[in-house]
């Protein structure tokens, strides 16, 4: 019981909360979308779907507040608290799309917005217990404050410029690994993105290079992403 004594061993037990559940929850949708006679299937009350991300809220808020009244010295319910946290995380996130657009658009393409949430909240979690911290904060822990505060705007802004390029998974996950951001800052806007639509004209050279790059290298790898994804999480496949 020595490593509930650890201070990440709540992030950890978050974790394997946000991971187990996503894992459930797909293999319970995918049953129900099959029609296997013996599963439970979908919760109604009164006629309406109850969508599961109505219990990760209650799960998201009990596990807060649970994490929040609980003394330091109660580790147990602490990382129990960190668990429940995990389930309502994957449990929302697995219909963040539903939340975005206001409608079930769980198995359309809109749908997998919802599983690059979940993969998203895994790495960065997942970077988080390797040891990594947010925007190099740490990276110089000898130096004066300023230089570390200045470090850690510098990687910001660098993180922003890429996500205002459209290179969301870049941006986000730089957050927590050097020199990402720089890459994304530097590297060509994605077409239809605010940088590109602010910044290049119809007739430009980047542009043109943009959709090149878009259509040759970007697309053939989000192909192989969304097989990726979809072999875990289920074919979003139906109309919106």
């Amino acid at each position: 019981m020595q490593s509930l004594h650890l201070p990440q061993s709540r992030l950890l037990f978050f974790f394997v909360g946000l991971v187990v559940a996503f894992v459930l929850i797909r293999i319970s949708v995918r049953l129900i979308r099959a029609g296997v006679r013996w599963w439970p299937g979908n919760i109604a009350a009164g006629g309406t779907h109850i969508h599961h991300v109505v219990f990760g809220a209650v799960f998201l808020m009990l596990g807060g507040v649970v994490g929040i009244a609980t003394p330091d010295e109660q580790h147990v319910l602490r990382v129990s608290a960190a668990a429940l946290l995990g389930v309502g995380t994957a449990l929302v996130l697995d219909e963040f799309a539903l939340i975005l657009h206001l409608r079930d658009v769980y198995w359309t393409k809109d749908g997998r917005l919802s599983v690059d949430a979940v993969f998203l909240a895994i790495g960065l979690t997942g970077l988080l217990l390797l040891g990594a911290r947010p925007l190099g904060f740490d990276a110089f822990y000898g130096e004066g404050l300023a230089i570390r505060v200045t470090v850690l705007l510098v990687n910001l802004g660098f993180a922003i410029v890429a996500l205002l390029k459209g290179k969301v998974w870049t941006g986000l996950l730089g957050l927590l690994v050097p020199v990402l951001p720089e890459i994304g800052a530097l590297r060509l806007a994605r077409p239809g993105s605010p940088w590109a639509r602010w910044r290049y004209s119809e007739d430009s050279r980047k542009l043109r290079r943009a959709y090149r790059r878009e259509a040759h290298i970007r697309q053939p790898l989000i192909r192989v992403k969304i097989r990726v994804q979809e072999f875990i999480s289920g074919r979003h496949d139906l109309e919106g």
